[in-house]
Order: structure tokens, then sequence, then C-alpha cells
């Protein structure tokens, strides 16, 4: 029987923001769409949305970037939760994630947020952190840079260089988990290449 999915992009609104490093959870839905040729409509549940299916005769997946900011994130995804029927198990929030090197794709289930706002308001408002992450690699600022003011600055110009590949990957990993399992994910994209 056919499961639903949400998928939720973690990112700010507008913009300002669209290209900075705390959005590459947004790019990654993006590109899922992208995939399926679905262009992306307003929600009530405060979010925009795709309805589509991993592939025909599979589970469905709602794809969703919340219209609030990255801190305040977790409003949204309880109510597209809950407006959709989706257990806390079929929640995977896309986020990017300081403590993994810039190119690196994790994935857990459940854990703390490790200071990430975004990952904590969701926790916060689904009641728990057991939701599958998908945990997108930008890497600690160098030198003494506030990691506040690196996570709202624009990828670089290396980076933005490999960008295109990151973002696959996290959407191949995305489309795995779904498919899967986390296992077969984390043993696809953990392993050392």
């Amino acid at each position: 029987m056919a499961v639903t999915w949400l998928v939720v992009g973690l990112g700010n609104p507008g913009p300002r923001y669209e290209a900075t490093r705390h959005n590459i959870g947004q790019l990654v839905v993006d590109e899922l769409a992208s995939r399926r040729g679905e262009t992306f409509r307003e929600h009530k549940g405060g979010a925009r949305v795709v309805e589509t299916w991993l592939r025909p005769g599979a589970d469905k997946l709602v794809l969703a970037k919340p219209n609030t900011f990255m801190n305040v994130s977790g409003t949204p995804v309880a109510a597209l939760a809950r407006f959709y029927s989706v257990a806390p198990e079929h929640v995977v929030v896309v986020h990017d994630e300081l403590d993994i090197p810039f190119d690196t794709v994790k994935l857990k289930t459940g854990g703390g947020h490790g200071g990430h706002n975004g990952v904590r308001d969701v926790a916060r408002a689904l009641t728990t952190p057991e939701f599958p992450r998908v945990r997108v690699g930008i890497g600690r600022p160098p030198g003494r840079q506030d990691p506040a003011d690196w996570v709202l600055s624009p990828f670089g110009k290396d980076e933005r260089a490999n960008l295109p590949l990151l973002v696959a990957d996290a959407a191949d990993a995305v489309e795995l988990l779904v498919d899967e399992g986390l296992l077969a994910a984390q043993q696809k994209h953990h392993a050392p290449r």
C-alpha cells in the first residue's frame, strides 16, 4: 500500500535568502520537483507544495517549502503533516548542516538538533525528534566568522561550481530513503568516495 511522505526543505523566504547556505534544503526540494516536471503552489498550511509520486505506482510525495523563516518552520510542517495525515516517521526534513563538510550528505532519524533552530522548531511542533533528516553539509565558517553570518551568506565561487552535484546527491538521498529506507540511504551516502 502506498504511503504519503512529506519532504520539507528548510530555508528562509524571499529573494534575499534564495542563494544562501541556509536555503540548501529548499534547493533540494526544488530539484525533486524539477525531476518530476512539477511547480510549487501555495497551500493553506503556510507553505508552497508539490503533490507528486516517487514514481508512478509508488509512494506519494508532498514536497514543501515553508513560507516562514527557518527558526519558526515547525508550525507549517506540523500543519502539513496533519493535513496530509503523515506520521513523523514519514516527515523528511532536508536542511543545511554546519558540522558536515561541504559536498557531503548524511542521513539520520531522531537525535538532537545540533543547534539548528529550524530542526529544533520542527521537533517542537511535531512533539518528537523522531523524524528522518537529510543533512546537507555546508561546512564551518573560516576563521572567526560568526556561524549565523556564514549560513546567511551566499555560496563561494568554488562551492557554486559544485552545488548542482551536491543538490542532486541530496535529492538522490531523499529518493533512496523513501524507496528503500534509512539504512540503504546511509550505506550509499555515508560510504567513503
